[in-house]
């Protein structure tokens, strides 16, 4: 899709556009899926641990398989295969360390004071979601964009590799486990493409997204729930990419890939069982406690479907554990 691409189609381009990176992760993926090279004790070591596995397989009741695609989703118009918790933790991820231990939100523009108060809010459920310290960082202003990575399409838009290469990678602290550039600003990814709403590039460990088009968060008929859910989710998805994750095709889930602003607004902000894994590995979080974190989260920003469902998976974990 070039004319109006969702997330998920940004996400895809900048795997297509980093060639050695991919072509790494495919060959990793052909060696490992196949079993060659592999003895049965570091297959048996590649596996995600027990405890964690068995806190998945709880959870599933609570989850919808994936449904079949639409016509214009993202799936029935992009083969893609999925991954399970173990082949990602094969996968050696990008992922918190003792040197790599921070989440940085980089504003980017001109924010009101409604918009820093959204950044600030989604630093707060990176933190929580990923049990990742997030800063936000101050913002940095659109003259650092030259006119070269600028156009007119209907409203300025600002070229999204320019960002990643010549703003965000050069000033990425050391400590950072990635870098996100927010934007109010629309974007582009390049020659042949209409816009789009984030891109991220897995092994610069930095990406960037725009809420212009999520809808308007004041004024008179501003839709603040929305904007602010709209959001939120892309945070967590483009995250879950810069972690390693790609798109889940098992489950209606955070990390399904999306078209439209439509099919996106259907996805869920909660991980599935198998995804979920891979972020308690990943990030050494607690499954009981990041639940309960993100609860709290929800009941802040008036999210009741999430705060409903985050409740039972911590309830669902806690009561299994007290039977036991």
């Amino acid at each position: 899709m070039q004319n109006g691409v969702e997330w998920g189609s940004g996400t895809l381009m900048v795997e297509l556009t980093r060639k050695p990176f991919l072509l790494w992760a495919l060959l990793a993926c052909v060696v490992l899926l196949s079993g060659h090279g592999i003895s049965g004790d570091a297959e048996a070591a590649a596996r995600m641990p027990e405890r964690l596995r068995t806190a998945a397989a709880k959870l599933v009741p609570l989850h919808r398989v994936k449904v079949a695609p639409g016509p214009n989703d993202w799936l029935a118009n992009h083969h893609e295969d999925g991954q399970t918790a173990d082949q990602y933790r094969r996968s050696n991820p990008n992922r918190p360390t003792k040197a790599r231990t921070t989440f940085y939100v980089q504003p980017i523009g001109e924010f009101t004071p409604a918009q820093l108060k959204l950044t600030t809010a989604t630093a707060d459920l990176l933190a929580r979601y990923y049990n990742v310290p997030t800063k936000v960082l101050g913002p940095l202003s659109l003259d650092v964009i030259p006119a070269k990575a600028r156009r007119m399409n209907g409203g300025e838009q600002i070229l999204t590799s320019y960002v990643l290469d010549k703003v965000l990678k050069p000033r990425r602290p050391a400590n950072a486990v990635a870098v996100l550039g927010l934007m109010t600003s629309d974007l582009w990814p390049g020659e042949g493409w209409n816009f789009v709403f984030g891109e991220a590039s897995l092994s610069d460990r930095v990406g960037v997204w725009s809420i212009a088009r999520y809808g308007n968060l004041e004024g008179e008929r501003a839709n603040a729930g929305q904007v602010y859910r709209r959001t939120f989710l892309v945070a967590v998805h483009e995250t879950g990419h810069m972690l390693g994750m790609p798109h889940c095709t098992a489950f209606e889930c955070t990390m399904n890939g999306s078209n439209s602003l439509i099919e996106a607004d259907r996805a869920p902000m909660w991980l599935c069982p198998e995804c979920a894994q891979k972020v308690w590995w990943a990030c050494r979080a607690d499954p009981i406690t990041r639940y309960k974190s993100l609860v709290e989260f929800a009941k802040l920003h008036d999210l009741k479907a999430e705060a409903d469902f985050w409740q039972r998976s911590a309830d669902r974990l806690s009561a299994k554990e007290r039977a036991e």
